[in-house]
């Protein structure tokens, strides 16, 4: 098996490639840096370039499916050209894939993306499953409903499509936890807002697993990409700090403090999400890391 994968040199991308060279499955791989390319019989870079519409066509050569992971960075001030980067990286990039799968002969069957819990609306109550149709009107709210429509128009040329709806990801370097652990270094660590807030995490070995899971088992719809045991924000600032050994002492960031410093990207921190990862538990996958601290332990 072959896959393509966009967004391969990124945090997760890099984690789903060499899963993939674990299980014996080649990758090609697209970027828009000349230095990122290697050519090897199972790790083959092509370049592209979603804004002007180009891409080199060897890269789906055969390819049987195609892992899509690029977009930009959500966690930066949202100014009006950050939104718009934000925005296109992930629209235009999966709309040039849909032109040049309609446009040139291929052996790809699938097409799988990434996607995040951001669509769902916030809520200290409601626990939210796959088949949700109520939208956050936030702006991660509007960008997923877009970029899930770009991906579903790959139905329209018979591939087998799904969406990995992203929580918060725990990784060694990058992701959320990152940022969690720099105030927390520093002794002024505090829970956000009410702390009350639902975090719905997923350690990143389970999130690249869950990836391949659905590869295999060549599975459509959409899927939650979260672990089975969400934490409030103060639970998981609370268990950051004992980890590393660091007194919480501080009150709670207030609210408006928060939208001082982040303007309307503050809605990240603030927003609750109490997701559900029944449906892919349902088929077949089993968590590695079910419980927040565990999953802390191993990476801190």
């Amino acid at each position: 098996m072959r896959v393509l994968i966009t967004g391969a040199t990124g945090l997760i991308g890099s984690k789903i490639s060499a899963l993939c060279h674990e299980k014996g499955i080649d990758v090609n791989y697209l970027t828009t840096s000349k230095d990122k390319i290697q050519h090897k019989d199972h790790y083959r870079g092509f370049l592209w370039n979603p804004q002007n519409k180009e891409i080199d066509t060897r890269a789906i050569e055969n390819v049987d499916a195609i892992i899509n992971l690029v977009g930009a960075s959500i966690a930066q001030r949202w100014t009006s050209e950050n939104k718009r980067k934000i925005l296109n990286s992930r629209v235009e990039s999966t709309n040039l894939l849909f032109d040049t799968l309609s446009k040139n002969d291929h052996q790809i069957k699938q097409f799988i993306s990434a996607s995040a819990i951001g669509v769902y609306p916030s809520s200290l109550q409601k626990l939210y499953f796959e088949d949700e149709e109520s939208v956050d009107d936030s702006f991660v709210g509007k960008v997923v409903v877009k970029w899930e429509s770009a991906v579903n128009n790959f139905k329209d040329l018979g591939l087998k499509v799904s969406k990995i709806r992203i929580g918060l990801v725990m990784a060694q370097n990058g992701g959320m936890l990152e940022k969690l652990k720099e105030p927390v270094n520093f002794n002024i660590g505090a829970p956000l807002g009410s702390g009350k807030q639902w975090q719905s995490w997923i350690h990143i070995k389970d999130l690249t697993q869950i990836f391949l899971h659905v590869l295999e088992n060549q599975l459509e719809g959409n899927y939650n990409g979260v672990a089975p045991n969400p934490v409030t924000n103060k639970e998981m600032t609370k268990e950051v700090a004992n980890q590393l050994g660091k007194p919480l002492w501080l009150p709670n960031v207030p609210k408006f403090a928060l939208k001082a410093a982040f303007g309307e990207m503050s809605t990240l921190l603030l927003s609750s999400q109490l997701v559900s990862s029944k449906k892919i538990e349902q088929q077949g996958y089993h968590f590695e890391y079910v419980h927040l601290k565990p999953a802390l332990e191993d990476l801190l």
